[in-house]
Order: structure tokens, then C-alpha cells, then sequence
């Protein structure tokens, strides 16, 4: 589990085609305590690091992770990290699993006093998990949902925000791994009578 609240943006050093993606991120916060078998989130996906080292960590993405998230698995990309929560930790921003529900395409980033308006169109089926004022995750980053036009959403970025996470680097067409509230699936499941 996952606050989405990013600790730093680490960048791919290497990539190994096999039967699994195995990915090398250089980073340093993280680095702190991270473990082998501990759970990281790289660009909002949990993944395991299967080997540490005093400049980074290696993770391996299996077909069904690299077929619901964003193609940015290659070198140069620098994904937000974030160590998963602890007992005990404050919960700053949302709970987020780390499990990517689609690829959101950003369509329009528009000005705002102080800030940015990025505006998002999710894949059809997940539109309605999204609330105007509820939360979602954009590449691990915790958002409110400022407003709704039909499928498209929009998220206001901060100054703070656009400084340490990869949001700020988007252009128009980019993808992004979108997480959907948890809170709005479980429901739906309920209601459901599932």
C-alpha cells in the first residue's frame, strides 16, 4: 500500500528483454532502506526489487504489467518512486495498491493562476470510476479531481508538484498509469451484489 506523496524521481539506467522486463533505476532516497522482496512503486506500479545496490535496484514487469501501463520502460525515463507505507506512517494523500487499472492519455494542459490544469481522458470503462473532488493516481501521484467534461477529467498541479514528480515533463499524447479510487471499485462490487 502506497500514499501516493512520490519521494524522489529515479531514472532507468537499463533495460533486459526476457520472459520477464527487467528493469535497473538508479535512485537515492529510497535506496535508504530498501530491501530485496520489499515493494516499490515506480510510476504508480507496485513492483518488487529483486536486487539492491548502494546506486540503485533492479525490478522485473511481467507481460500483464507492461500490457496495462504506460510504454515508458526504457532508458532515460525518470519514474516516481515511493516506498510503501510502514505501520505507523502518515497517510498524506490517498490510499493507492500500486495496481494500474489503464493508461489515461493527457489531452490539454492549460494555464491557471500559480498552477496547471492537465486534462485526462481514461479509458472508457474506467471513466466512471472517476468523481469530480474524488481521488485518483497519475503515474503514483495522489490527485483530486478538480472537474469532469463528459470522459475527460482534469487535475490542477502545483508549482511543488510539477518540481518533484515526472507530471511536469507531460506533453499532450503522453500516457499516464491511472489507478482509479479503490474506494469507488469496492462499491460498485457491493452494490452489485457481487
Amino acid at each position: 500500500m502506497f500514499t501516493g506523496l512520490i519521494e524522489e524521481t529515479g531514472e532507468i539506467l537499463k533495460v533486459e528483454e526476457g520472459p520477464f522486463l527487467r528493469v535497473r533505476i538508479a535512485a537515492q532516497e529510497v535506496l535508504s532502506d530498501l530491501k530485496v522482496g520489499d515493494s516499490v512503486a515506480v510510476d504508480g506500479v507496485c513492483l518488487t526489487a529483486v536486487a539492491v545496490d548502494g546506486e540503485g535496484f533492479w525490478v522485473e514487469l511481467a507481460q500483464e504489467t507492461l500490457r496495462r501501463t504506460a510504454p515508458t520502460w526504457r532508458v532515460g525515463h525518470r519514474p516516481n518512486l515511493e516506498r510503501a507505507l510502514r505501520v505507523g506512517d502518515r497517510l498524506g494523500g490517498h490510499f493507492v495498491t500500486g495496481h494500474v487499472d489503464g493508461v489515461a492519455e493527457l489531452v490539454a494542459i492549460q494555464e491557471a493562476p500559480g498552477a496547471r490544469d492537465y486534462h485526462f481522458r481514461p479509458p472508457r470503462a474506467l471513466a466512471r470510476y472517476i468523481a469530480e473532488k474524488g481521488s485518483v493516481a497519475l503515474n503514483g501521484v495522489s490527485l483530486t479531481v478538480a472537474r469532469l467534461s463528459g470522459e475527460v477529467f482534469f487535475v490542477t498541479l502545483i508549482p511543488h508538484t510539477l518540481k518533484v514528480t515526472n507530471l511536469g515533463n507531460l506533453r499532450v499524447g503522453d500516457g499516464v498509469n491511472l489507478e482509479v479510487d479503490l474506494i469507488a471499485r469496492y462499491l460498485e462490487r457491493l452494490m452489485r451484489g457481487e
